[in-house]
């Protein structure tokens, strides 16, 4: 079968290639789980002529993969001369792994399977997080998580990946949070508390750049080399890629561009992009309205109750927005901007058209402007990018595919 030309472009961009040479045979055997993760069923002529390995070495390397449950094989592709062709395909049961979003307003667990793909979605909603609040629900959902394994798939469970803001009690001030609170975070070691509730190895990532990680590996950025990611939740953030690898940056600031300025007066006061282009800000209208606050991840934002108002936030949004894609393309030679968010398609959808009509206000002589682009996982988008750290720390032949550091 040969892949789609989406899947083949993602090939050529993350080649999976093999080696030939003694000692590569676990690097080898992720280089074939790699190959059938971007293309999708492959036969093994396929999975060889991909990945630059010999049949005969393709024939022992899915021998064992199969042995170890991580493939399976598909119904045989008769029509052809000779014998017919069985395609192989990732295990779902094969691998699991759990991804947990810690975020200012809500908090969202997801159990992944070996494919990427959500068996089990549990959120929590509150006015803002709550360290033990966060563990108690979490050790429920992993109770649960544990009744709907087998303890033979439990075994399987690759680790726990969090999502979560660098600074969860940063900005204080915006948000109304309580001192005591923040001073509780302050003090809290997420990482380490949940690696000794659960017992399993544990990574944790910028929240918004495991949301970029999610849309690299399983949406538009499969197709796009070089984009910035912005993702609009409470606070707006978001991600850089380059030729297919995530960008973070020695501290951490690449891609952040919440705290991109958007006046030029030198005043610490100046506002960032996040004071104008976060939902926080729709949030805030829709109370002072009389309306349900918590509309804005929902399809209510798009209903007539609370369309103008979500209208009037979109005008205010689009043109900063605009303004940091022309200072950021300033900069970097970008493809594309892929923007999603926790909102539903209409309102997404609304706010690409709005900035790409503000892009058209700013004077881009001497800079072309990027393509922008509509996100393909919304919500689930920092959860998943953080599954997605165990899942390809064990089984992916390039480790360093979302993980690298600048300097």
């Amino acid at each position: 079968m040969s892949p789609s030309p989406d899947k083949a472009s993602a090939a050529s961009s993350l080649k999976p290639r093999g080696s030939s040479q003694g000692g590569m045979r676990q690097y080898n055997e992720r280089v074939v789980l790699q190959a059938i993760r971007l293309n999708g069923r492959l036969p093994g002529a396929e999975i060889a002529r991909l990945t630059c390995l010999t049949a005969q070495s393709i024939s022992m390397i899915t021998k064992r993969l199969l042995e170890d449950e991580l493939l399976i094989k598909e119904t045989p592709q008769r029509g052809k001369v000779g014998q017919p062709s069985v395609p192989l395909a990732l295990n779902p049961d094969g691998a699991f792994a759990i991804g947990v979003k810690v975020g200012r307003r809500s908090l969202d667990i997801l159990l992944v399977d070996f494919t990427g793909t959500v068996r089990e979605r549990w959120n929590l909603s509150y006015d803002f997080a709550d360290p033990e609040q966060i563990l108690t629900h979490l050790a429920n959902c992993l109770a649960k998580i544990k009744t709907r394994l087998s303890p033979h798939l439990w075994e399987r469970v690759q680790g726990i990946g969090i999502a979560a803001p660098l600074h969860i009690g940063g900005w204080q001030q915006l948000l109304g949070l309580d001192a005591e609170v923040v001073a509780r975070w302050e003090r809290f070691q997420l990482n380490e508390e949940i690696a000794a509730l659960t017992g399993l190895p544990v990574q944790s990532i910028k929240d918004t750049t495991a949301a970029c990680v999610a849309e690299l590996v399983a949406g538009r950025g499969r197709d796009v080399r070089n984009f910035i990611y912005v993702f609009v939740d409470t606070f707006i953030g978001g991600g850089l890629v380059l030729d297919s690898h995530l960008h973070i940056g020695k501290h951490g600031n690449a891609g952040a561009i919440g705290s991109l300025a958007l006046g030029i007066t030198g005043s610490a006061n100046s506002p960032q992009l996040l004071n104008v282009a976060s939902l926080y800000k729709l949030e805030s209208r829709f109370i002072a309205a009389g309306l349900d606050g918590r509309a804005t991840s929902d399809e209510r934002a798009a209903s007539a109750a609370y369309w103008p108002h979500t209208h009037a936030w979109i005008a205010e949004t689009a043109p900063p927005i605009a303004f940091a894609m022309l200072n950021s393309s300033c900069l970097l030679d970008l493809e594309g901007v892929i923007l999603d968010g926790c909102f539903c398609s209409a309102v997404k959808e609304a706010l690409i058209q709005a900035v790409i009509i503000a892009m058209q206000g700013y004077n881009w002589e001497g800079v072309v402007p990027p393509q922008v682009l509509a996100g393909t996982i919304g919500s689930d988008a920092r959860a998943l990018g953080g599954a997605l750290l165990p899942l390809y720390a064990n089984f992916a032949p390039d480790r360093d595919l979302f993980l690298k550091l600048d300097g």
